[in-house]
């Protein structure tokens, strides 16, 4: 591993730490059920793509989360900022990752054919 990655990497996980303590620290307390998964910061760390649990949220309540998201990301940048006394943050962007749901859903295929086709032999 590089220098840059491993830099990178160590941004990753501070910045993993610090968005939920700054989420929690704001006044829409429906965002403070949000969980992060993981933060993915690009090359030159400029931006970061944060993760979050989708539970059981539906389209629309997906759609308010982000929207209140994006208005907070300053305040979330900044007290990142702040914490860890850098000259900058990696520009946020925040999605819910379908990842988890996707394995699930496909798991259960399987155990699905595996119990129909148990059932034949």
């Amino acid at each position: 591993m590089t220098p840059a990655e491993i830099k990178r990497k160590r941004t990753d996980a501070i910045l993993q730490e610090l968005i939920p303590e700054a989420i929690s620290q704001l006044n829409d307390a429906r965002l403070h059920e949000l969980d992060v998964i993981e933060v993915r910061c690009a090359k030159g760390r400029s931006d970061a793509k944060v993760y979050l649990d989708p539970q059981d949220y539906d389209d629309e309540e997906r759609r308010l989360f982000l929207r209140q998201l994006a208005k907070a990301r300053p305040i979330i940048e900044d007290y990142c900022m702040k914490e860890q006394g850098w000259f900058r943050c990696p520009k946020l962007a925040f999605v819910f990752d379908d990842q988890l749901q996707k394995s699930q859903t496909i798991e259960a295929l399987f155990k699905k054919i595996e119990k129909e086709h148990g059932d034949e032999s």
